[in-house]
């Protein structure tokens, strides 16, 4: 996987939003100032070749829908970023956070409740249908 310009992430957005659109429906979501519609066919079609979009052809037009889940992709985002700069420490980049947010430690162990319960929870109900 490769990761996205900021052009093409935000249409991602859109997508994920979407589900399937139309370049016409991709730039009525964008915010002003829009991109010019073949700016956003173009990038769209860049999504296509890179393996992130479908289409589905209805004589001249096409709606294209993603191909790859938004949740895959900030996975994959997040552990190149951490990777770049964090050298892959989880606990380099909560803390960086921790300490740029002046986050105290109250407001520490309620993330550390969140992220205990969201584990549980992925662990009661997993995606993938198998008991991890």
């Amino acid at each position: 996987m490769k990761e996205l310009t900021k052009a093409e992430e935000e249409i991602m957005q859109v997508l994920w939003k979407l589900k399937k659109a139309f370049v016409r429906d991709i730039l009525n979501e964008l915010p002003e100032p829009k991109p010019a519609y073949n700016t956003v066919s173009t990038i769209v079609r860049i999504l296509e070749t890179k393996g992130f979009v479908g289409h589905e052809a209805f004589g001249k037009s096409h709606q294209y829908y993603p191909l790859v889940e938004q949740d895959k992709y900030k996975s994959f985002f997040l552990k190149n970023f951490m990777s770049g700069y964090f050298g892959g420490s989880f606990e380099r980049l909560v803390s960086f956070f921790a300490k740029d947010n002046n986050l105290n430690v109250q407001e520490l162990d309620q993330l550390m409740q969140q992220v205990k319960q969201d584990i549980d929870t992925d662990k009661e109900d997993p995606k993938d249908g198998s008991n991890t």
